[in-house]
């Protein structure tokens, strides 16, 4: 299998949540109105990318006839509930818990995985948009600028921000001219996680 193009695994991602979620695989409309693409001939174009590259298989004269290849296997990683990206935090728990299907197209199978729901729009432009899932690896430290699952020890609340060390303090950076970056000393910070891949809202 080819290595695919940025576009090609957003559309992966878009085509494997979707079935996830609905047992069943979505329209080309489905697709172009997901990914936000001009119009439906591009999506057919990124679909026939996907098929040459041994990823999906098709039936043109059907409206859902997409089918992921078993060669691409998947694997299950828990959706841990949601997380702020907004102004304020708000918490999320661990306690129950679905699952979504993820392929290594998508982000590789690896210890730590986890998933949350996001919540607002304070990173919109990272695209990553209220609805969206988050797929997360868990770690406990991060580089300069990499965006992260950030607990707030004093409230108890996580969000999500890009992570920016500055000695006495941490800012917390959003992704959206709108909202102002927060401020925290370190030692009320406990990262809980960085942003491995992000699966579109299916509308």
């Amino acid at each position: 299998m080819r290595s695919l193009s940025q576009r090609q695994k957003e559309m992966l991602s878009f085509i494997t949540a979707f079935i996830s979620e609905n047992g069943y695989p979505p329209t080309h409309e489905q697709i172009r109105q997901g990914l936000k693409m001009s119009t439906k001939s591009l999506v057919n174009h990124h679909l026939k990318a996907l098929e040459r590259k041994g990823v999906i298989e098709r039936e043109p004269e059907t409206p859902r006839g997409i089918k992921l290849l078993d060669g691409l296997r998947s694997f299950k990683v828990p959706l841990l509930g949601q997380i702020a990206a907004s102004e304020e935090p708000i918490s999320f728990t661990d306690s129950d818990y679905e699952e979504i299907e993820l392929t290594p197209d998508i982000v590789k199978e690896q210890d730590g995985l986890y998933a949350l729901r996001v919540k607002g729009d304070s990173m919109i432009d990272a695209l990553i948009n209220d609805g969206d899932i988050v797929v997360m690896r868990h770690q406990a430290v991060a580089e300069g600028g990499e965006m992260v699952a950030v607990r707030l020890k004093d409230r108890n609340e996580t969000t999500l921000k890009r992570f920016y060390p500055e000695g006495k303090r941490v800012r917390l950076q959003p992704a959206n001219s709108r909202v102002e970056p927060v401020f925290v000393h370190p030692a009320n910070v406990e990262i809980q996680g960085k942003v491995m891949a992000v699966i579109r809202h299916v509308a």
